[in-house]
């Protein structure tokens, strides 16, 4: 019999399906447990259930000896230690899209609210006032939503905002126009979104590309009378900034589930403002996505055991633990390579290249591949990607990937090159791990370079000529951008070179643009691995 621990508070209508199999499924519901009595608890339960309070350690799962997989009834798994869980042998699995019904439909609620005054009318009422001419509202129907991030969420938004008469536009770098015309969707431009939309809502993950993304220089740009809407994940809207931009006018109202901290301070700007909707958080927060979620974990057990399968994995469910440890290195390296070329390439891919060359062409590459996707994927998604979901969202992006292997290699006992393409432009990227495992790119477009692929980079391309090193270790220094280390690789003397700026702390925005201007420099981009 199989034996599961729930750890925290889970629909019960959710586990019905093990109640259902009460012969082969032994549940023990104890939440809120300390980290000493969870050790004894977790000694002779074959998996685990918990959703973001009970923290899964490395002590935790050295205490459970006996435990296959661990759930996390949600989408994020902070609370698990995945890395410990992969060298134990143990599977890690969550549920990344049970909430996306609750939180688009949310969206729509405050969108609805903001445009309607009606909390403040509610407000108003309860308080015996009858001031209908202050709470005239906005119809939806003719109006343009501005999307920024065509995922899951986004695109369940659309296709309710379209129901109401409302032109869609959306913002996706790695979204392509035919990806988005499948949902009725005009890929634009950010500038565009600024220009033409009458409301906009942020559906994106929260990274260094996000963060600030709406800030005072942005909030000049966009459409007068402007509403916000952002579900997502606070710190992607400034919110000292926002209030000072529906204080000018600038934006006329603004509607936040998320924000920068949680909960709010209770200074922050934003309270009190008119036009402003708050809620502390409640996107997923619905009887069906609570239930949703419990099921959809329990599902995953359920087959995990009795079937052998597993779906929404987040580690490598394939492979035991000595397995895990010899291929580990290349996973890390070929994620590392997949996210590099992401957000080098900056543009929506059709085709992904894949070739393993040299030893590893002898192992299982199978994880190696997946690991690109994801690695690739997840600066670009505003869902979780892992080795299970990302073959899935890669064909929904339209990418086709292919895996070649070849025993083959001129310089390397191993090497991996992803080939990115979008039609029009190519973009090649090789690693290769060197002593004691240290990963390394070691060729961009075939230029060799050799490059340490963590913390923040600055790339740029350019024609070889004095000069272009010192003026952008110049710009950098001056904005206090300090230089860790610098590759240069270039194809000959006075030829085409691309230099990898090792850098301390990520690049403004401003100073991009600053190098970006000097003749001869053809491309720059940031990137964070």
């Amino acid at each position: 019999m199989v034996k599961i621990l729930v750890a925290d508070p889970i629909s019960d209508s959710g586990l019905q399906v093990f109640k259902d199999l009460k012969d082969q499924f032994l549940l023990e519901v104890r939440t809120k447990l300390p980290p000493e009595e969870l050790k004894k608890a977790v000694v002779d339960v074959d998996a685990i259930i918990v959703r973001s309070e009970t923290q899964i350690t490395s002590d935790i799962l050295a205490a459970a000896k006996k435990v296959k997989i661990v759930g996390r009834a949600g989408v994020g798994v902070d609370n698990i230690d995945v890395g410990a869980a992969s060298r134990q042998g143990v599977v890690v699995v969550n549920v990344p899209g049970g909430n996306t019904i609750s939180a688009a439909e949310h969206t729509m609620a405050l969108l609805l609210s903001m445009s309607r005054n009606i909390p403040q009318a509610n407000v108003s009422v309860k308080a015996g006032e009858w001031k209908r001419a202050q709470f005239v509202g906005t119809e939806l129907q003719g109006k343009t939503l501005g999307l920024i991030g065509l995922g899951r969420i986004g695109r369940e938004v659309a296709k309710r905002c379209q129901s109401f008469g409302m032109a869609i536009i959306g913002y996706d770098p790695f979204a392509s126009e035919e990806y988005a015309k499948t949902f009725n969707i005009n890929l634009a431009s950010l500038e565009q979104i600024y220009a033409q939309a009458d409301y906009i809502s942020v559906h994106v993950p929260l990274n260094d590309g996000t963060r600030n993304l709406f800030n005072a220089q942005t909030f000049a740009k966009l459409k007068p009378g402007v509403r916000l809407i952002n579900c997502a994940r606070g710190g992607i809207i400034n919110e000292k900034e926002l209030a000072e931009a529906i204080q000018k006018g600038q934006v006329k109202g603004a509607a936040l589930d998320v924000y920068e901290q949680e909960p709010p301070a209770k200074d922050n700007p934003l309270f009190g403002l008119p036009g402003v909707i708050l809620t502390p958080h409640l996107g997923a927060s619905t009887e069906e996505a609570q239930v949703k979620v419990a099921q959809e974990m329990a599902e995953t057990l359920r087959d995990y055991f009795l079937q052998g399968s597993v779906r929404n994995a987040v580690n490598l469910p394939a492979m035991d633990a000595e397995q895990y440890k010899e291929l580990e290195p290349y996973i890390l390296l070929s994620e590392k390579l997949g996210c590099f070329a992401s957000q080098l390439f900056g543009a929506p891919a059709t085709t992904l290249k894949m070739t393993f060359a040299g030893e590893i062409s002898q192992k299982n590459t199978t994880p190696l591949s997946l690991a690109i996707l994801r690695g690739y994927l997840s600066p670009i998604l505003d869902i979780e990607v892992n080795l299970v979901n990302a073959p899935h969202l890669a064909k929904e992006r339209g990418i086709q990937w292919t895996e070649t292997k070849t025993s083959q290699t001129a310089d390397f006992t191993t090497l991996i090159t992803i080939q990115v393409s979008s039609g029009k432009e190519t973009l090649s990227v090789s690693g290769t791990l060197l002593a004691k495992n240290s990963p390394r790119i070691v060729a961009i477009d075939d230029l060799t370079v050799d490059v340490t692929p963590e913390g923040y980079m600055v790339i740029y391309t350019n024609q070889d000529k004095p000069g272009v090193i010192g003026y952008v270790g110049t710009a950098l220094g001056k904005n206090n951008v300090n230089i860790a280390a610098m590759q240069v690789g270039r194809r000959s003397q006075g030829g085409e070179a691309v230099t990898v700026v090792n850098v301390d702390a990520e690049a403004p925005a401003s100073v991009l643009q600053q190098i970006r201007e000097f003749p001869g420099i053809t491309q720059v981009k940031s990137v964070r691995l």
